[in-house]
């Protein structure tokens, strides 16, 4: 289970990187879609660390037992 866990983490990442891509791409041309873009980039990396510190919680507190 916390092989999947491990594995999501990653996913937001990659959203994390995709996002950003895609602000560098629309930033000349439209402006405002580029602002959206970086707040998914900053929610996907804040997801990141908050799901990495919880699974590490879990995984302490499954040790711990």
């Amino acid at each position: 289970m916390f092989k999947l866990f491990r594995f999501i983490e990653y996913v937001y990442l990659v959203a994390f990187v995709f996002f950003l891509y895609e602000a560098y791409a629309v930033w000349g041309t439209e402006g405002k879609r580029g602002y959206l873009y970086i707040f998914f980039a900053a929610i996907a990396l804040f997801m990141f660390f908050f799901k990495r510190n919880f699974r590490e919680k879990m995984t302490a507190k499954g040790n711990n037992q």
